[in-house]
């Protein structure tokens, strides 16, 4: 399709890995970068209850239309996870943070806001993050896939309620 032989790409790149790894990164950046343009759109002041659960929601709904407009990549973006550290925050270390690091900021701020408990925060990204990636392995690629569009968005509405009740 873009004129070259299947083979080219091993010209940048040592093996199949190296290449998948390259991939899985820029996928990674470009739903990082989707959600970034997310909550860059919601009003609001840092620490306002209103405003940080807006940004809450912004990250998750651009994590699911990702992953249903560019199903390839957000598969990609999973291919290889010891790409990404999923251990302690990586905030401030990066010019472009991951989307990991965007959801522990606005977990952090909601801390801050004081709707969600800090006693309750330390790890609270994983069972958040767990179900929004969930839905979005569903309905893409999994048994909800064909789902009508107003089903999609019926769990996604689902899912966000679900998601704020925890958090209080």
């Amino acid at each position: 399709m873009v004129g070259v032989v299947p083979n080219a790409a091993y010209r940048h790149f040592a093996d199949r890995d190296e290449l998948l790894a390259a991939v899985c990164t820029a996928a990674m950046r470009e739903l990082a970068a989707r959600m970034a343009a997310g909550t860059r759109r919601v009003r609001g002041r840092y620490g306002d209850a209103a405003a940080a659960r807006r940004r809450l929601r912004a990250i998750g709904r651009a994590y699911l239309e990702f992953a249903r407009e560019e199903p390839g990549l957000f598969a990609t973006a999973f291919a290889l996870p010891r790409q990404h550290a999923y251990g302690a925050p990586d905030a401030g270390t990066r010019q472009d943070p991951m989307p990991l690091d965007q959801l522990r900021a606005v977990l952090d701020e909601l801390a801050d806001a004081g709707v969600l408990s800090r006693r309750r925060r330390p790890g609270i990204e994983y069972p958040i993050w767990s179900m929004v990636h969930g839905l979005a392995v569903l309905t893409g690629q999994g048994p909800l896939r064909d789902a009508p569009a107003a089903t999609r968005h019926h769990l996604e509405e689902l899912t966000r309620a679900f998601v704020d009740a925890g958090l209080t």
